[in-house]
């Protein structure tokens, strides 16, 4: 492994443990060349995934993405970036399981959006106003009234 600062290939292990996600494997290094310390993460290469668009096109998918929208969402409210993180990686490995190579969008933003309802109303709302693009108040007011009839049920 290349030194991020000074470059030199040589380095020892100093640690390993399954990262949080239990996906991949978390390795402290010592370079050899300049006692600096670096973490690197090893892990499962995954196939190239394409999401089926709307419209038919296919774009690579994108796990930053599908991570920036429900920070977006979720932006000052009370969800920690780790929750967010947690449920974003429950969401990719759902995906995995269900989907082979190529995910519909509308099964990636369903599943956002079960997702944000358990951790913040208000984040679900944000997302399923861009999501489902309503065009004004009244689609917001169908929304809340059927959470709401959900919610008592």
């Amino acid at each position: 492994m290349k030194c991020p600062k000074c470059g030199v290939l040589d380095d020892k292990v100093v640690d390993s443990r399954l990262s949080r996600d239990g996906v991949s494997i978390r390795r402290r290094r010592e370079c050899l060349g300049c006692a600096y310390r670096f973490t690197t993460y090893e892990g499962i290469e995954s196939q190239d995934v394409r999401v089926i668009k709307s419209d038919g096109r296919y774009q690579p998918f994108d796990r930053q993405k599908l991570l920036n929208g429900m920070m977006r969402a979720c932006e000052k409210r009370p969800v920690s970036k780790e929750q967010i993180e947690a449920a974003a990686l429950e969401i990719v490995n759902e995906m995995e399981r269900e989907h082979d190579n190529e995910i519909p969008a509308r099964a990636i933003g369903e599943a956002v959006m079960r997702k944000l309802r358990q951790l913040d109303e208000v984040a679900y709302v944000r997302f399923a106003s861009v999501y489902r693009r309503f065009e004004d108040i009244g689609e917001f007011e169908q929304e809340i009234k059927s959470m709401r009839a959900t919610r008592v049920r």
